[in-house]
């Protein structure tokens, strides 16, 4: 099967122990027979015992016995956990570790946005070849479906975090969990129930409930499980044209769920549904003779991720097949894009796995023309993969010191808030939380009272001259001539006078502003106590002037907090998501400005208020695209927010900003489809700057 005799001849006289305790290393152990020196096997929970005639022993007693050879006998996917949890010592311990398929799991592809030297099969290939079997088979998951993380057994922590809030608490669920799977899967194809009734009895667990448990798991995987879209459309357009379709899959899940799952995920038209556990035998066992007899030919093309349980498995049985890889496998081809060292926590292989169903959900990257390096289609797919992460631990540590501080009053402001208080409103159900709109130029206008505050505004940048920064800034228009140059992004020129010239119909303009936007205050609903203060990237201008008019305290809490030395003098009570220490390592100061043109609500910017308190909004400068495509963008934040929050048990979610940074700076390496992103501008009017996306990317 594995030629594994052939493959590792340079070990024949060398001790080697075998990494597996199911099916596969009874296989293997088979075909090597007495060419190898194999003097034990090893497990991730037994560490003891015997099995195969051989012992079990604890990686320490391996290193003891001077292995030269681990080898892993185990499904690809399962290589990859092994290879995470021993790899590192093997290769400190001069141990090689290989799989039996010849690959070495101690070599870590090199982080890269691409797929050199990989060939696949494209669309229309499969769809050529399919064309001339008389059926086609599909294996199911990771095939036609795929989880949302980065390993199957991450579904055993899951249940066992769904498990404890019950009160059930069995240590080192998972691995009992496998090990009960792995016993039975041995000789046939188990149902859920019966794994954990055997788990209960062998593992003498009185406090589990082996049916509750097997429909815990059951509802925690479909939580998970999402179509992957292009290679449905494979499979729908293959059954309307008539061609006999099966799905075959080895699974301890019920023909009845499976079809329920199927039909939810809108795959219908199949022929039958093949599961190994309703016939007692596997892929790798009888379950493709039982598909032939079913489909009544034996001209059937098999389409599997599975390189050995839907590829040699189905040839040996004469099947012809079609290898498709899994997002996992096209993740690891790209070094995993240098998010390795994050899979630590389960928080973080939640995070991948979102990241590779959506980057990753089409196994066809291989079409001619198309581009060898990573892509996205969608603007949709921008805000998911890359905005989405960053936001989201920002959310939740907003939402964390907001209840602990238990502040009553919650204010978003306007523009930059309207779509986190979306997020935020997704946690904070029972606490009432403001829209408030404002802007810099509505806080300034209302809140300079004086001509050093007049000194302040006059100091920082604007990208025009005194006229223009008039209107722009104060609304004031000025109809005599002013013969000067541009302020740019230097100083003022002191010896014109700039603002200062002007500080009397500002004042005078501010005093009017100023009492429009207590109306407008007045009308909100404001309880007694402190004001959470919400500001996207900030000195604090807008806070300082506004705080002026409230009898409430603000308390700013911001993502960045920009000049914070320099704007400590004024006495202001901001609290930064990202600390000093953490801002002069951090990467999020190159890519704000893009976060704040997609964070944005559909209104244009609040330029004042009338006399009632009523918004006055300044003239929109974005195009109907823009506003469809940062809607598309929101729309995959919003998506990836619930579907995290929903998946990872809030006990086990890690705020990880280097992993957040990591995927916000792939904006600069994959390559963007939807030109209207790209043609979206970063506006700021109140510095009079206009900035192309494409500059910032």
């Amino acid at each position: 099967m594995y030629e594994l005799v052939q493959k590792f001849q340079e070990y024949k006289n060398k001790k080697i122990a075998v990494y597996g305790l199911g099916a596969e290393a009874e296989s293997v152990l088979g075909e090597i027979g007495y060419s190898f020196s194999v003097v034990g096997l090893l497990d991730s929970f037994r560490e003891s015992g015997e099995m195969y005639g051989l012992p079990i022993l604890s990686l320490e007693q391996v290193i003891r016995e001077q292995v030269s050879l681990i080898l892993v006998a185990a499904r690809p996917g399962s290589c990859k956990a092994i290879a995470r949890r021993i790899g590192d010592t093997c290769k400190a311990q001069g141990i090689a570790l290989f799989d039996v398929r010849g690959k070495d799991l101690c070599i870590q592809k090199k982080a890269a946005c691409a797929f050199e030297g990989v060939k696949g099969i494209t669309k229309e290939e499969l769809l050529s070849r399919a064309s001339l079997k008389q059926a086609v088979s599909f294996d199911l998951f990771d095939t036609l479906l795929m989880r949302r993380t980065a390993f199957p057994s991450d579904v055993f922590e899951l249940v066992e975090c769904g498990l404890a809030r019950r009160g059930i608490v069995i240590e080192k669920f998972p691995e009992k969990r496998l090990a009960a799977e792995k016993e039975l899967s041995r000789h046939g194809a188990p149902f859920l129930e019966e794994i954990y009734a055997y788990m209960k009895e062998q593992f003498r667990l009185p406090e589990l409930d082996a049916a509750y448990a097997a429909l815990l798991e059951w509802q925690t995987d479909c939580g998970l499980l999402v179509p992957r879209r292009e290679v449905c459309e494979v499979y729908a357009a293959l059954c309307g044209q008539g061609k006999e379709v099966y799905i075959v899959t080895d699974s301890y899940y019920t023909k009845r769920q499976l079809a329920e799952l199927l039909e939810r995920s809108g795959i219908r038209g199949y022929a039958e549904l093949v599961v190994s556990c309703e016939y007692k035998t596997g892929k790798r066992q009888g379950l493709f003779t039982v598909l032939k007899e079913r489909a009544g030919t034996e001209g059937i093309l098999h389409i599997g991720d599975d390189l050995t349980a839907d590829g040699e498995s189905a040839e040996r049985n004469g099947l012809e097949t079609v290898h498709l890889y899994s997002g996992m496998e096209l993740l690891e081809e790209c070094g995993y894009l240098g998010l390795r060292d994050f899979m630590d926590s389960l928080s973080g292989r939640i995070r991948i796995g979102m990241l590779g169903a959506e980057l990753f959900n089409s196994p066809f990257r291989f079409e001619k023309g198309r581009q060898r390096g990573l892509y996205v289609k969608h603007a949709y797919a921008v805000g998911y993969c890359f905005f989405a992460p960053l936001l989201t631990d920002f959310v939740l540590w907003l939402h964390g010191r907001i209840e602990t501080e238990d502040i009553q009053n919650v204010f978003f402001c306007a523009r930059d808030g309207y779509l986190l208080q979306r997020l935020y409103r997704e946690l904070a159900e029972k606490r009432t939380s403001v829209y408030f709109y404002t802007s810099r130029r509505a806080a300034v206008c209302a809140g300079v009272e004086k001509e050093s505050d007049l000194r302040y505004v006059e100091a920082m940048p604007f990208g025009g001259t005194i006229k223009e920064e008039l209107w722009e800034r104060f609304g004031i228009v000025i109809e005599e001539d002013i013969e000067e140059d541009a302020k740019g992004e230097g100083a003022p020129d002191k010896e014109r006078g700039g603002l200062l010239r002007y500080a009397e119909k500002i004042l005078e303009r501010a005093r009017v502003e100023r009492a429009a936007c207590r109306a407008y205050i007045k009308g909100l609903p404001l309880r007694e106590g402190t004001v959470a203060f919400f500001d996207f990237v900030a000195k604090g201008t807008s806070q300082m002037y506004l705080e002026r008019l409230f009898a409430n305290h603000l308390k700013g809490f911001y993502f960045l907090w920009l000049e914070e030395e320099a704007m400590s003098r004024y006495g202001l009570d901001i609290e930064p998501f990202y600390r000093r220490e953490e801002k002069e390592e951090s990467a999020v100061f190159e890519d704000y400005y893009i976060l704040e043109t997609v964070l944005t609500a559909s209104e244009p910017s609040v330029k004042g208020y009338t006399k009632k308190g009523e918004p006055i909004y300044a003239e929109e400068t974005r195009t109907r695209e823009n506003l469809a495509c940062i809607e598309d963008v929101q729309e995959g934040i919003l998506d990836y927010f619930r579907a995290y929050i929903r998946i990872c048990p809030g006990e086990r979610i890690r705020e990880d900003k280097r992993l957040d940074e990591r995927l916000l700076s792939m904006l600069h390496q994959v390559v963007i489809l939807d030109e209207r992103f790209l043609r979206l501008k970063v506006e700021d009017p109140f510095f009079n700057r206009t900035t192309e996306m494409t500059d910032l990317l």
